[in-house]
């Protein structure tokens, strides 16, 4: 008998996905300090096309070059010239060279920009991130024309990625970048027509999706990765979201990704929250399954029909069975074991039983320092320690063509410090 992950995927354009499992959006870090594409990002997607996964998903293509994510993002904020032409079409081309579909996820980071990049990034609200080690600055809210250039900007970012050879795109709304920033009451405290109501905090977002749509047409694949909630007090809730999908829905979305948190509250890591603030939708029964918001998907099933994709937590391949036989998701995304494990989709499609668990065995303290109460700052530094573990798998694959999964938390700590210092000075003012 056939796996559920092994069946094909029809999309409401028409498009086909050729199995169950995609390649969830990772930051790369690996485009030229002006967000050129390079031969490193090209390598990198093409092994995993030769993955056996039916979809890849992008990191952050960013659709303004002052609102990036991290530094080395790619970036398209104009009508590229025929240099970025050139090296957009090359890397779409090495990431189909295995015939599965590549979409790119296009994203303006809004008050999660480091400050390090923009001292006063732009968000919908002068409401400034609630985090210790002031990385980020002081954010200033976007005016109404500021919004519109977003929005045309969006438009200009998938028309450009159609172009070069992407099969689809993403528009990111989740993990507190901007459109999710405007979702949220903890940060959108406009009183105009883009703030206070639900239907006034999803304009933006809603305008954005209308301007993709029509800059890339009615066949091709347009997604739209939201949170669940953001697992804040006054934040984006489950209520809403649902509400949101039911509206992207009717916008003519061809899949919705749900994820789920913040840096503040940082969900989409697994991480740092899991056992806290639990919302009275994710049931015990999601942790025992091992993906964080499944039970959210099964929730939104009954209320849409648009196939929903879910991403974190994946390992074992029954689970992963079990969730599309069931149909509490049409779409597994795999993010992290793709760091090291290049061709887990083609393993699991194959009879792998599990995939390994990595994170597992990486810790940035030292033995004797894990015992003691560290603070809760030591704490996030040592989670995103852990994430810049995976990060610098990412470049040893661009650069080398195979992960180095013997190195230690700290050395891939100081490998990405240095490399964002020298993106950093190479960019452009």
């Amino acid at each position: 008998m056939s796996s559920p992950l092994q069946q094909a995927l029809t999309l409401p354009c028409g498009a086909v996905l050729p199995n169950r499992i995609a390649k969830a959006a990772m930051t790369e870090g690996l485009a030229t300090p002006d967000g050129v594409p390079t031969p490193e990002l090209e390598r990198l997607y093409g092994i995993w096309s030769d993955g056996g996964a039916g979809m890849l998903l992008s990191g952050n293509i960013q659709i303004d070059r002052d609102h990036l994510e991290r530094p080395g993002n790619v970036v398209i904020d104009r009508e590229p010239d025929e240099a970025m032409r050139r090296a957009l079409a090359s890397w779409a081309a090495a990431a189909t060279r295995g015939g599965n579909h590549f979409w790119a996820q296009i994203s303006h980071a809004g008050r999660q920009t480091q400050k390090s990049v923009n001292p006063h990034p732009k968000a919908p609200s002068a409401v400034k991130l609630g985090l210790p080690g002031g990385q980020f600055g002081e954010p200033l809210a976007l005016t109404r024309e500021e919004i519109a250039e977003i929005v045309r900007r969006f438009g200009v970012c998938a028309a450009a990625c159609r172009e070069a050879g992407f099969t689809g795109v993403q528009v990111h709304a989740a993990h507190g970048y901007l459109l999710s920033e405007f979702l949220s009451p903890r940060s959108n405290q406009r009183s105009d027509e883009y703030g206070g109501s639900l239907e006034n905090r999803a304009r933006a977002l809603l305008a954005c999706v209308a301007s993709v749509r029509a800059a890339v047409g009615s066949d091709f694949p347009l997604s739209v990765k939201i949170n669940s909630a953001d697992f804040q007090k006054g934040g984006f809730a489950f209520e809403d979201s649902l509400q949101v999908v039911q509206w992207l829905e009717a916008a003519g979305v061809d899949l919705i990704e749900i994820s789920g948190g913040t840096y503040e509250q940082p969900k989409l890591l697994g991480v740092a929250g899991l056992e806290e603030q639990e919302d009275q939708f994710v049931k015990e029964s999601t942790r025992a399954r091992e993906a964080y918001f499944v039970d959210f998907a099964r929730t939104m099933q009954d209320k849409v029909t648009v196939p929903l994709m879910v991403t974190g937590g994946f390992r074992r391949r029954a689970v992963m069975e079990q969730v599309v036989a069931e149909g509490s998701a049409d779409l597994i995304g795999l993010g992290r074991p793709m760091c090291v494990m290049t061709d887990a989709p083609r393993r699991l499609l194959a009879g792998l039983d599990e995939l390994p668990r990595y994170e597992s065995e990486l810790s940035l303290l030292p033995p004797w320092l894990s015992f003691l109460n560290a603070s809760k700052t030591v704490k996030t530094m040592a989670t995103f320690g852990v994430q810049y573990w995976f990060y610098a798998q990412l470049d040893e694959l661009g650069v080398r063509g195979s992960a180095s999964p013997g190195m230690s938390v700290l050395a891939a700590t100081r490998r990405l410090m240095g490399l964002q210092k020298k993106l950093l000075a190479g960019r452009s003012s």
